[in-house]
């Protein structure tokens, strides 16, 4: 087939020998399959940041290390350096994510490399040496739906182990190969340690497995993972092999309102500190 534009500086460069097919076209990329050598592997090709649907939303960009602090000045003020910086580490997220869940042993596809804009992957395949289907394409026994769904809930609690959220998790990110799940789409994962919404994101992505499952076991619509694993997490005792019930005991203590709003308080303060340390800043400039 014709080399999409994007694809043609790997072809140059002798990364990619022949572009194979097209697999998919999603809000974020489009991924083809290609030859590299003798292997056959995807390439998803990012699409430029006015072409997506699926925006860099503050909420997921929150927590995310730069190392440069003219870099995060700029993105912060959202100068266009900063914006040209917000995207590059956008499309970084996912190759970051990968090699540290590949390396948690979180099953996600093998990454192997990323060149402007263009990220090469592990193909993940069937028993016929096809693309995986995802889950969403996929007719599950009830006992099935029970294993695939322990299987994704220890993956989630290896990545949070790993410090990520996936943030966006949902039965299209999930490919099944002939050993079970395997998660994929990874640019919006969220730092657990330094996203306030961290918390959120993961009861929302252990939600939406339990309403998909549950369509084939209905018992698994009544569990309470994502509440269990973040309180185990919040308390610095979940480890990937932490035994879990699928319940969780609310606390039934009445809320502490006093309390609550000095707290608030406290946090609106600190923002009007934190605001006037920056203009401080800019005027420094």
């Amino acid at each position: 087939m014709k080399v999409p534009k994007r694809l043609q500086p790997l072809v140059d460069d002798g990364l990619v020998d022949e572009i194979l097919s097209q697999l998919m076209s999603g809000k974020e990329a489009q991924v083809y399959v290609v030859r590299c050598g003798a292997a056959i592997r995807c390439a998803k090709v990012y699409k430029e940041a006015n072409q997506r649907s699926f925006r860099q939303a503050v909420q997921y960009q929150e927590g995310r290390k730069v190392k440069n602090s003219r870099r995060a000045r700029a993105m912060g003020k959202r100068t266009r350096y900063g914006q040209k910086e917000s995207e590059e580490a956008w499309l970084n997220a996912e190759v970051d994510a990968l090699y540290r869940l590949a390396t948690a042993g979180v099953r996600v596809p093998t990454p192997f490399g990323f060149v402007d804009g263009v990220l090469l992957m592990e193909l993940v395949t069937d028993v016929d040496g096809n693309a995986a289907p995802r889950l969403n394409d996929v007719t599950l026994t009830s006992a099935q739906a029970v294993e695939y769904h322990s299987r994704i809930i220890a993956e989630i609690v290896r990545m949070l182990c790993a410090g990520l959220v996936h943030g966006d998790l949902s039965p299209f990110n999930v490919l099944v190969d002939q050993q079970g799940p395997v998660i994929i789409d990874l640019p919006q994962a969220v730092n657990a340690a330094g996203n306030n919404s961290a918390g959120m994101m993961l009861e929302r992505d252990v939600d939406n497995m339990a309403l998909y499952f549950g369509r084939y076991a209905p018992a698994l619509l009544k569990t309470d993972y994502g509440k269990e694993i973040w309180a185990l997490y919040v308390s610095g005792k979940l480890q990937p092999d932490t035994p879990l019930t699928g319940r969780f005991e609310r606390p039934t203590a009445e809320a502490d309102v006093a309390t609550v709003m000095r707290v608030i308080e406290h946090a609106r303060e600190q923002e009007v500190e934190r605001r006037q340390r920056e203009v401080a800043a800019r005027e420094a400039e």
